[in-house]
């Protein structure tokens, strides 16, 4: 079984248009903080991402932000986190989001939170590691991915050899024991060094 002690959150540093996702990453944040889980996320006070953690941090939970330099120098950086790390650019700061977390989420986002999910999921797919991802299907919000995904498997891009491994969650409530079911039927921890740091 292997231990989850991080996850990390990737989500928009925008709130989006229905409350339910902002309800979302805050009912996220406090679930982590009960459970003694930390938060690895891009660090930012905006959007989805502040709401994650400030939920989080109220609820007594240890928080690690990791934001490229050229975030924290327009002021985006959110204030009295557990821990604050300010990356060269986004290759480092992704590189040390997977590195210390034991597990994926994706809450609806934007532009970079589909690059940064599709990034994990490549990454699996090539076996570079096991660790759980849990697209959170929030409001239907990741529903068109997933069709997409479907559409690539019936045009036989997505093989079985090379599966995508995923969780779908449509309630917050269900990501942490799909995670931690995950962790137990899991080998140990494998990860295999990401591509040698790209």
């Amino acid at each position: 079984m292997r231990e989850i002690r991080n996850i990390c959150l990737y989500c928009g540093a925008a709130s989006g248009d229905d409350p339910q996702f902002l309800a979302a990453a805050e009912a996220f944040g406090q679930a982590l903080a009960v459970a003694g889980i930390g938060l690895v996320y891009g660090g930012a006070s905006c959007g989805l991402m502040g709401a994650a953690a400030r939920a989080a941090l109220a609820a007594g939970g240890r928080v690690i932000g990791i934001i490229p330099e050229f975030f924290d120098s327009r002021e985006i950086a959110a204030q009295g986190l557990t821990e604050l790390v300010v990356t060269r650019d986004m290759h480092e700061r992704k590189m040390l989001m997977f590195e210390r977390s034991d597990a994926f989420v994706a809450l609806p986002g934007g532009i970079g939170t589909l690059e940064e999910l599709a990034e994990q999921l490549t990454w699996a797919q090539l076996g570079r590691h096991d660790k759980p991802l849990v697209i959170a299907d929030i409001g239907g919000f990741w529903r068109p991915l997933l069709d997409l995904m479907a559409h690539m498997r019936n045009a036989a891009f997505i093989r079985a050899p090379h599966e995508v491994h995923y969780m779908v969650a449509e309630r917050v409530e269900d990501i942490l024991p799909m995670i931690r079911a995950a962790a137990r039927h899991a080998p140990g921890a494998t990860d295999k060094r990401i591509i040698e740091r790209m």
